[in-house]
């Protein structure tokens, strides 16, 4: 899994900062949030669905599956 976030839409509430239950993510001093630890991450999407502003996507990594 990886987490694909768009500064563009991000406002920097640090709502996904708050929920992360690894403390993975941070905020910027531009007030945009980054992956600060990605190697904690568990792909949990608790930043995505709580984002106001769907600027965090949680994209499934496809490299090396296989279909069956």
């Amino acid at each position: 899994m990886a987490i694909s976030i768009n500064e563009r839409y991000c406002k920097g509430c640090g709502i996904c900062v708050a929920f992360c239950p690894k403390k993975s993510l941070a905020l910027d001093e531009r007030g945009k949030v980054f992956i600060k630890e990605p190697e904690k991450c568990v792909a949990c999407k608790q930043c995505e669905l709580r984002c106001p502003d769907f600027a965090i996507e949680v994209v499934k990594d496809v490299k090396g599956e296989t279909n069956g």
